[in-house]
Order: structure tokens, then C-alpha cells, then sequence
């Protein structure tokens, strides 16, 4: 974070949080230690030694700071614009005009997690690692637009996506009919969620190891429309690269540690917004840049019986089918075009 955008995110708090200048400490340091945590995967004992503060400081302030920066989440991460066609597909004929209704992609990411003994299965995922899911948003320009942390690593992401659906609390920005988000084949097809065709080559991957390029619309379909969504990948790339302690969490309770994960995702908005030549958006920014996986996998791609069980009504049957006309005219409106 270069000194202006930092300058910028002590105003904000200074004007929008009750936090201030402490006895000892004025709020620039304090900031200062917190984010000094969170980028350098520190201990309270290697930050005692860094800034030469007590145990007991240093936890009061990491958490001061937390709280505060969490209650931005509403400010920095909003809903999309839903009227307004994203720059990133009209401006590029491999999306403009059949992916002109999408107004984001969706996507889980495993974090690191410290949990207690007695609930340590509940976060343990397919690699047995104890980890804690978050669902996020994000626009074409890699800003996320809903976040929701803490839930368990053995957790399905289309569960959650569910559950945050059926959530009336949840603030879940649901787009208007006609607009849809872009999912990957872990999610089932419906209104509102546009996923890839299933038993086809769909990673970016998979595309490029093809000899002789790509064979058919529905391939062609799932290359372009994972290419765009590939934007939540590097999202979630910049994120964990920016701060490490994603993956390699302290033992904070569970509570502080979901508050971790959303001040990561306020403070990659933040940077987002005002410093535009941030050197990680840079690296990441570029379509079809494939970020490294630590806790996730592609089998976390396959579709989930628990999740998918509550699609099987007659209305949601009519809904599903009505979506799959919609990609069906997309794909083959795509295939028409194609050279």
C-alpha cells in the first residue's frame, strides 16, 4: 500500500469509525500494526518485537483496528450496477453481446483456519486441511461486490450460495430477471446463475493442452465463459498474495478470524479504488492470468447432492429448463460468430 492510498485509509477511518489517536498510540501506528500482521503472517510475539509494544497492546490494538475496518464492509463493498453493461465485455468481442446480461462472477475460496479440537472436523475440507470457506462477488474490475466469511471448510460452496439465497438477512445483491452471474459447474444452472456445460473440457487449462483448439460450441461456450469469469480467480489470487495470513492463519478465535477475512476484502477494494497502479493488480489483472491454488482444488468444481437437492420441484425444473434455453441461444449465437 503506497503512502497516499494509506494517508486516504487513516481519513476515512478518522471520518467514518469511531477510532482515534490512543494514549500511546496515535491511529497511524496503530494501522500500521495491523496490517503489518496481516501481510507478514505475524505472531503477537514477533510484533511485540517489532514495534516494542506489550502482548497485551498489540492485541488490543490488532483488534481495535479489525473491528474498525470491518465495519467498512458496506461502504467499499457494494452491490454491482445491474443498468450498466460492464466495460471489460463491451469492449471485447469474445463477450460482447452474449455475456451482456452478466453482471459478476461468484466463486468460494478456502482460507486458513485455527480451530478449536471439538469442531476441527467441521473445517477439515477434501485435503484434510482445517480451513474456513468464503463465497465472494466480484465485478469484471476485480472488485469484490458481497463477501460473506467464516463458514466451515467441509462445506460445499453451492450450500452456502444456498443458504445466503434462502437468507432474507443476508444482503445477497440478487440480480434482476434477465441478469445473471457466472458460476462454474459446482453450481447448478438457474435463473440468475450462469454455469458451464458439465462432462466438457471447461479450465482455462484444459483449453490451452487441447491440440487442434476447440472442438464444437459447448467447448467454445465453456472457454469463453470461464475466461471471463476467471476474473474472481485472480481476485482471490491478489487477495491471498496480498495478505498471507489467509494462509497461514494464528490461532485468533473464529469470530477474528471471519473479521479477518472481511478487512482483507475492505482493504483490496480500498487499494483497489485509489491506487490504480497497485504492481499486484497489475501482475493479476491481465484475462486468463491463472493464479496458483493452495487449499482449493478443481474437485471442489464437482456439482454437490445437498446442494442441488432443493432444484428439484416443478417450478424450479420450469426455471432450470428456461436457463437452459437462455445458455443454449448464447452458445450457439457464439458458435455462429466464431471464425
Amino acid at each position: 500500500m503506497y503512502r497516499p492510498c494509506f494517508e486516504m485509509l487513516i481519513q476515512v477511518l478518522r471520518q467514518q469509525t469511531t477510532i482515534q489517536n490512543s494514549r500511546y498510540l496515535t491511529l497511524e501506528e496503530q494501522v500500521m500494526i495491523f496490517v503489518y500482521v496481516i501481510s507478514q503472517k505475524a505472531t503477537n510475539r514477533m510484533a511485540m518485537e517489532d514495534w516494542q509494544h506489550s502482548g497485551s497492546t498489540i492485541s488490543v490494538v490488532f483488534t481495535r483496528i479489525c473491528k474498525a475496518i470491518a465495519s467498512l464492509s458496506q461502504t467499499f463493498i457494494k452491490p454491482p450496477n445491474f443498468d450498466a453493461i460492464p466495460d471489460e465485455i463491451r469492449w471485447n468481442p469474445k463477450y460482447y453481446p452474449y455475456f451482456q446480461n452478466c453482471v459478476g462472477a461468484i466463486d468460494g475460496t478456502h482460507i486458513a483456519a485455527h480451530a478449536p479440537a471439538d469442531v476441527a472436523n467441521n473445517f477439515r475440507g477434501r485435503k484434510s486441511i482445517v480451513t474456513s470457506n468464503m463465497l465472494a462477488i466480484c465485478s469484471f474490475d476485480m472488485l469484490f461486490t458481497y463477501v460473506v466469511t467464516g463458514w466451515e471448510g467441509a462445506v460445499h460452496d453451492s450450500r452456502v450460495l444456498t443458504t445466503q439465497l434462502e437468507d432474507p438477512s443476508s444482503g445477497f445483491p440478487h440480480p434482476p430477471p434477465g441478469k445473471y452471474y457466472l458460476v462454474d459447474s459446482g453450481y447448478s444452472n438457474k435463473p440468475g446463475f450462469l454455469a458451464p456445460f458439465r462432462n466438457v473440457p471447461y479450465h482455462l487449462r484444459d483449453a490451452r493442452r487441447r491440440v487442434g483448439g476447440i472442438n464444437g460450441p459447448t467447448e467454445l461456450f465453456n472457454y469463453r465463459h470461464a475466461s471471463l469469469r476467471n476474473c474472481i480467480e485472480r481476485c482471490f489470487g491478489v487477495l491471498k498474495a496480498r495478505f498471507p495470513i489467509l494462509r497461514y492463519m494464528t490461532n485468533f478465535s473464529l469470530i477474528r478470524q471471519r473479521e479477518i477475512a472481511m478487512c482483507c476484502c475492505v482493504l483490496h477494494n480500498f487499494i483497489r479504488l485509489h491506487n490504480r497502479g497497485d504492481p499486484l493488480f497489475d501482475r493479476y489483472g491481465v484475462d486468463g492470468v491463472m493464479p496458483p491454488s493452495d487449499f482449493d482444488s478443481d474437485d471442489d468444481d464437482a456439482p454437490s447432492s445437498s446442494g442441488t437437492a432443493r432444484d428439484q420441484g416443478a417450478n424450479s425444473r420450469n426455471d432450470n429448463n428456461l436457463a437452459n434455453d437462455m445458455r443454449d441461444r448464447i452458445m450457439f449465437e457464439m458458435y455462429l460468430n466464431y471464425n
